[in-house]
């Protein structure tokens, strides 16, 4: 049975952007598409208090006004709405764990904020077991294009590259399989970024020596996405090495970027929750949609 393409929604306009980005996912890969709204509301019929009938009519705006936004914008999506218990981030990773991605809404420069805010969106992207993508609340269909012979805006071009974080060294196959994949769906390029560095003992190597690490990331590089290319040959792939951090590099690389894809460790329960430097500042600072892709 297809997984569908979860969308976490809370009526914002960082929500309704994501619920927009992935009911075009969910046609580029043929999917169904899932519209969740975590509220505290109770049942109808179990109190008459007035009090209670505004939570009740907001919870069924909040999922009317995405469904009549997306059969609007989509009619070709097959989609439904449903209203899920709290607490917020169980109901979150239980709707993710069960689709084939999860998209966020996520307001730019200002980490995961929108659709949840603090420790709450931190345990949603760190706990779900499938992709998270996050979505900025100014994306849009155009973005993900690159702009036309006249640098206008628009959706009949091709798209913008997509970018993906690799660790040559112990290469992660669940972020290497969900980028080729998306860029194989958007007939985009792969570009492939290892970032090396010097160890500190060597950081005054000679030109010899620092020509020869640089050599050898080349190397692991290409032999990380050999079976990938094998897989996809229909996939342009672009490798990308350079001396430097991982993020920064990363940040770079992403300017023009369509989607950028990072990996995440899943990690023990006694260590909390947890995404890492690379993935931290990526999530921060990408203006594109972002995947974070867990692995082991």
């Amino acid at each position: 049975m297809l997984r569908p393409v979860v969308v976490g929604l809370d009526g914002s306009r960082e929500s309704l952007t994501a619920a927009d980005w992935a009911a075009r996912e969910a046609l580029r890969r043929g999917l169904t598409l899932r519209l969740v709204h975590a509220a505290d509301v109770p049942a109808v019929g179990t109190s008459n208090r007035p009090e209670l009938s505004a939570p009740r009519h907001w919870a069924r705006r909040i999922l009317r006004e995405a469904v009549e936004q997306i059969n609007d914008r989509h009619p070709q999506v097959y989609l439904s709405g449903e209203q899920v218990p709290p607490p917020a981030a169980e109901a979150l990773v239980a709707a993710g764990d069960a689709g084939e991605l999860l998209v966020l809404g996520s307001r730019a420069f200002s980490g995961i904020g929108g659709f949840l805010a603090g420790s709450v969106a931190l345990q949603t992207v760190t706990r779900v077991a499938r992709p998270v993508v996050l979505v900025r609340a100014d994306h849009t269909a155009e973005d993900e294009h690159v702009p036309d012979a006249e640098r206008r805006p628009s959706t009949d071009t091709a798209y913008r590259p997509v970018v993906v974080g690799v660790d040559a060294a112990a290469p992660a196959e669940p972020v290497l399989a969900f980028a080729f994949e998306s860029a194989a769906l958007r007939g985009a390029v792969l570009r492939a970024v290892y970032a090396w560095r010097l160890p500190f003992a060597r950081a005054t190597a000679d030109a010899w020596a620092r020509e020869y690490d640089e050599a050898t990331a080349r190397t692991a590089l290409t032999a990380a996405l050999a079976p990938w290319r094998e897989k996809f040959p229909m996939v342009d792939v672009v490798e990308q090495v350079e001396e430097g951090h991982p993020a920064q590099r990363l940040l770079c690389a992403a300017q023009d970027a369509g989607l950028v894809t990072i990996g995440r460790r899943m990690r023990s329960a006694r260590l909390g929750p947890h995404t890492g430097p690379v993935a931290h500042a990526v999530m921060h600072h990408v203006r594109c949609p972002v995947a974070i892709v867990p692995h082991d």
